[in-house]
């Protein structure tokens, strides 16, 4: 099995050399057959690392028909043309022999030896714009980069994640993550369950094949609410191609499938804390505990300023309730004016707060980008699930903490109510904008009416 996965990655990664040189996306001399060699413990047979060197393979040649030739030992068929490409990899759709239907993931070649040149090229220019102008506050950026990007060169890591996200969030039947083949998977080489579907912030599509979009953004507000308050482990790269939506001819029921498992934060247990008691401030505008937990977080005097950053809301929403009216058109354009005016407090507010809270926004961003797409955004029901991922997730952390029988009780109880008062609103929500609801309550007014 080693040895067949060490073949289909030298195989793999010439097919992607060759669809880059037919594309002319390289320079010809830029790419080549990648021949790798491994170091292999007794009993491993999972690759550990790759070392690449690169010979000229001419389009057309007899080599290059030689290569194609080869991979159909692997596959039945295999699309030449991507399905997507990125910086770091590109996606192919293919046919094991087994007749099942898969995506290859397949790592650019010379990424790995690139991407410490690039980080190296932007420390040195961040150095010197620090030199030029001392209050400049990005050095940050080097220091995410050399962190989070060889965990995402790494195709092995992302496959643990898909695995670990999918049996974390079990319970949501309308959540697809691909399935692993780990037979043929490498570092630098992925291998997984074909799936597609329309993006998600694509409106037209759903309408087109009867997927409710309110549903879908209702949906997505529970997965990211359950990963960043409850479990502490966050996808972080939601933007659309990321996320597709599907509606299952069998059971007529929408599925979310989410892609690209490459780039997680893991939130430690007090941030997290701080963090839900923050979201539950902000949702009751409670502004001495907003103060009180953004303080806590890092924001310091500039708590403001990382409240509008966060709910992407203006202060005077923010003191009014963010649950209690969309977002006008006027507070949209103020938000965008402010962002530009405050650029020297902002870029001060993210050197300061904790690390795992940068993807945080960033994701925050993406989502509120899609909820903007759809027309959903600031709805009552996403805050409505998040009230209940805090909820659930600072009673499970009391109770932890607590020693005595009697209090454990007594969190659960008021975690109950808490949850049962939710439901409760929820079910108002619901009657006040549906046909039933308001027939009920014009026969309460009539019924009022002929009483008095």
């Amino acid at each position: 099995m080693a040895l067949r996965a060490l073949k289909f990655a030298s195989l793999t990664a010439a097919a992607s050399g060759i669809y880059l040189y037919g594309n002319k996306f390289l320079d010809p001399n830029d790419f080549g057959v990648v021949r790798v060699g491994r170091a292999i413990a007794t009993t491993a047979v999972i690759t550990y690392d790759y070392l690449t060197s690169l010979r000229s393979v001419p389009y057309g040649s007899e080599e290059y028909e030689f290569l194609k030739s080869q991979i159909k030992e692997l596959f039945m068929s295999f699309e030449d043309t991507p399905l997507g490409a990125a910086s770091l990899a590109q996606v192919h759709k293919a046919v094991l022999q087994d007749g099942r239907t898969v995506a290859v993931k397949i790592q650019h070649p010379k990424v790995q030896a690139q991407s410490s040149k690039d980080i190296l090229l932007m420390e040195v220019l961040l150095l010197v714009v620090k030199q030029i102008f001392p209050d400049f506050e990005f050095m940050w950026l080097v220091e995410e980069a050399k962190k989070n990007l060889p965990l995402e060169l790494d195709f092995l890591n992302e496959g643990r994640n898909a695995e670990k996200v999918a049996h974390m969030l079990k319970n949501f039947d309308f959540l697809k993550v691909p399935r692993i083949y780990w037979e043929l998977s490498t570092r630098r080489v992925l291998l997984m369950e074909f799936m597609e579907g329309g993006q998600v912030n694509d409106r037209a599509y759903m309408e087109r094949n009867g997927i409710n979009v309110n549903e879908i953004s209702r949906n997505l507000g529970k997965l990211y609410s359950e990963m960043i308050f409850v479990n502490g482990f966050v996808h972080c790269d939601p933007h659309p191609g990321n996320v597709l939506v599907k509606k299952c001819p069998a059971s007529g029921k929408a599925h979310i499938i989410l892609l690209d498992h490459g780039l997680y934060q893991v939130l430690s247990e007090s941030f997290r804390m701080d963090y839900c008691r923050l979201w539950q401030a902000l949702i009751k505008a409670d502004m001495k505990r907003v103060q009180k937990y953004s303080r806590r977080l890092g924001a310091g005097d500039l708590y403001p300023l990382f409240a509008c950053m966060l709910t992407a809301r203006s202060w005077e929403s923010v003191n009014r309730g963010i649950d209690q009216s969309p977002v006008s058109a006027s507070e949209d354009m103020e938000i965008r004016s402010n962002a530009a005016a405050y650029l020297p407090q902002i870029t001060q507010l993210l050197n300061n707060v904790p690390r795992q809270m940068l993807l945080l926004l960033k994701t925050n961003d993406l989502l509120r980008g899609i909820e903007s797409a759809l027309h959903t955004r600031a709805s009552a029901s996403s805050f409505l699930n998040m009230s209940r991922c805090c909820i659930r997730a600072v009673s499970t952390y009391q109770r932890s903490k607590s020693h005595s029988l009697y209090r454990r009780a007594q969190i659960s109880l008021t975690e109950a109510i808490s949850l049962w008062q939710i439901n409760l609103y929820e079910l108002f929500l619901w009657l006040k904008g549906s046909q039933l609801g308001n027939w009920v309550i014009a026969l309460l007014r009539r019924m009022h009416h002929l009483m008095y």
